[in-house]
């Protein structure tokens, strides 16, 4: 029997100032008719399974930049966490058909079986113009009219002020064995990708503990070393994990990744701000400034570290794109940090040996340089 032709769903996109894309509905039919979130756009030129199942994309609407998306499809062992978060996906034109050796499923299909509404046939190239002019902005898209989906996006608050790691962190602890190492480091779930894990996991067992977790339980559990994980959000409302940090700061040594690294410097003293559309792709390049090399870097993020806001911390790294800082170093206690995700590789592995300067500080009898490359 030949299968008859699925007719394309027309949908409308919608931003809060009023401005309307029109495009097709893909992935999971929304229950109201609608979804709504804050509208970003990522530059990858592939990934997108991996940008879809980051946990820090929590009450966000992707809009991938890259024309064609979904060419080699999905598989199990590239999701960075158990399900998506992100409110939805939005591309210029999804791939009819995907072909990979890998491949379980399509992108489409992933979608719709986790329950992530997508829109596709979207002028993506104006879409990313228009939010770098005025800046990254709730939005709704779905099958339900446009002032109704005008509405929805009015009154969608977006992601400021409001704490989105209680949406995504464990809900209790867990373990990841050693793979190589022979520490014990506790990593903070805010949101924590899974390739940090298999990165973490080389240097030691992993526990992760959820965001909550106090500081008085973590030193229990006498840890080698903490990490702090990426996640998702404005770091202002996480006042708990400012304080359980501030009781562990000089206890063990500290590394933080992306909303880690907000929330070590904010602890330390620093200021923290709103970018326009934040850093949301894989061809950041970064100055290591110690060595002088450049990494090209992951990184998603739409809050920062103001320079100068911060005493007793050099900066060590700085993205060449608009000279944000991308880095620290406490100057006081074993801690470090960085905007960006070491863990990924789009230089591939320009920045892994962030992994091994904390395996360095896990070992305080070590008297060798710590090593910046």
């Amino acid at each position: 029997m030949k299968r008859g032709k699925v007719e394309p769903v027309e949908a409308h996109l919608v931003l809060a100032d009023g401005t309307v894309f029109a495009g097709e509905m893909m992935g999971a039919t929304p229950e109201e008719g609608f979804v709504t979130g804050e509208v970003v756009f990522n530059t990858v030129l592939s990934g997108y399974q991996e940008v879809v199942t980051d946990p820090s994309y929590a009450g966000q609407i992707i809009t991938f930049t890259y024309p064609h998306i979904g060419n080699y499809g999905v598989n199990p062992d590239d999701n960075e966490s158990s399900q998506p978060f992100c409110r939805g996906v939005v591309v210029r034109e999804l791939s009819r058909r995907h072909s990979n050796w890998r491949a379980t499923q399509s992108l489409d299909q992933m979608l719709t079986s986790r329950g992530i509404s997508g829109i596709s046939g979207i002028d993506t190239r104006r879409l990313t113009r228009h939010i770098r002019n005025l800046g990254a902005m709730p939005g709704a898209f779905g099958t339900a009219d446009i002032e109704e989906l005008k509405v929805a996006a009015a009154n969608e608050p977006g992601t400021d002020k409001i704490d989105l790691v209680k949406t995504v962190t464990c809900s209790e602890t867990y373990r990841v064995a050693s793979t190589g190492g022979e520490r014990k480091i506790v990593a903070y779930d805010f949101g924590i990708k899974s390739t940090i894990l298999e990165n973490l996991s080389e240097l030691g067992e992993v526990i992760v503990v959820p965001a909550d977790t106090t500081a008085e339980v973590v030193l229990e559990m006498e840890p080698d070393g903490v990490f702090l994980s990426n996640g998702p959000g404005d770091p202002e409302p996480l006042g708990y994990a400012r304080e359980n940090i501030k009781k562990i700061l000089g206890e063990v040594p500290i590394f933080g990744i992306c909303l880690g690294h907000q929330l070590l410097a904010e602890t330390l003293g620093a200021k923290i701000f709103k970018l326009p559309f934040g850093h949301h792709g894989g061809n950041h390049p970064v100055r290591n400034l110690k060595t002088g090399t450049v990494e090209i870097t992951s990184q998603n993020h739409n809050y920062c570290v103001a320079e100068g806001s911060i005493e007793d911390v050099e900066v060590t790294h700085v993205n060449l794109n608009d000279g944000t800082v991308a880095g620290i170093n406490c100057l006081t206690v074993p801690a470090f940090s960085v905007q960006y995700h070491p863990e990924a590789g789009p230089g591939p592995h320009d920045s892994r040996y962030l992994f091994k300067k904390f395996e360095h500080l896990l070992d305080p009898s070590n008297k060798q340089e710590i090593p910046d490359a």
